[in-house]
């Protein structure tokens, strides 16, 4: 039986996976809510699903990973707990999670050992839903992972519109990692399963906000954008949510075990070969 992967919420970090995957010949299975978005996946090799509102074909998989949001409990689990848990035919389990598990440390450093003690909503639910899918018995893998950014989804579109602002709240740091080496860092995985492992998914480099926007601006040739103090800031809950805990997150186990060396292990790094893969888009 050839190699299948069931990409329960087939986002953006799942869409990485595939790139590498479906290249050497893996079927990959991704799924989406919506038509539009089943058309666009079909057309990169996916085979669309939409769900919620159809079966998923665990029986028919040797990989299962998961991409979906909690929210009260884990969705996928309420739809398919039983048909999900009794798939023991199954070679590796992925569970995307965030290291948002975390919660607040004042700047300080966590690693896959931390104690969970979530400031959030958002983190509360997640490990929660992280300890829903270690009951089951299944060669679960959590991936805990730090900001994500990619193409489409870096800084460069507000620098280059106006809009960017350098929020500043003292001592604030956040740890970030590129859509690229999510994906290779789950293809380690998956090459090297060792059921029950959790790693945190970022690059070397924690840094303030402000000063990603700073290099953005700089890379673009753009004036800095402005300075704005977090406590008079206009900001949504939800973006005004992330500034609840500031951590420095280890990722020596993604090393250690998996072999991975990051492709951009730094913020740095990474906006460079974005604002690369840019250009490149715009001389074709």
């Amino acid at each position: 039986m050839g190699k299948t992967l069931l990409s329960i919420g087939h986002g953006f970090s799942a869409q990485g996976l595939a790139k590498l995957l479906i290249p050497k010949g893996w079927r990959v299975i991704g799924t989406t809510r919506s038509e539009e978005k089943a058309k666009r996946l079909a057309t990169t090799g996916i085979e669309p699903l939409i769900w919620p509102g159809t079966e998923l074909p665990i029986e028919d998989v040797t990989h299962l990973l998961t991409s979906v949001a909690p929210k009260e409990g884990d969705p996928v689990l309420a739809e398919h707990r039983d048909q999900i848990a009794s798939a023991k035919h199954l070679e590796w389990v992925g569970y995307l999670s965030t290291t948002g598990v975390y919660g607040d440390h004042d700047g300080g450093w966590v690693d896959e050992t931390s104690a969970l003690t979530p400031a959030t909503k958002r983190g509360r639910a997640r490990v929660d839903a992280e300890a829903e899918w270690q009951t089951l018995g299944l060669p679960l893998h959590i991936f805990r992972l730090a900001g994500i950014y990619g193409p489409g989804r870096g800084p460069f579109a507000k620098v280059r519109n106006g809009t960017a602002r350098r929020i500043i709240k003292k001592g604030q740091v956040f740890s970030r990692c590129h859509v690229d080496d999510i994906a290779q860092v789950l293809e380690a995985s998956i090459e090297k399963p060792n059921p029950g492992a959790i790693y945190n998914i970022c690059d070397d480099d924690p840094a303030p906000p402000q000063d990603v926007l700073a290099y953005a601006a700089e890379l673009l040739g753009l004036p800095l954008p402005p300075a704005v103090d977090f406590e008079t800031a206009e900001m949504t809950p939800m973006a005004r949510s992330f500034y609840a805990e500031s951590k420095r997150v280890r990722n020596d186990r993604i090393k250690d075990e998996l072999g991975v060396r990051l492709l951009h292990p730094t913020y740095r790094d990474g906006l460079q070969a974005l604002l690369s893969e840019e250009d490149a888009q715009d001389r074709k």
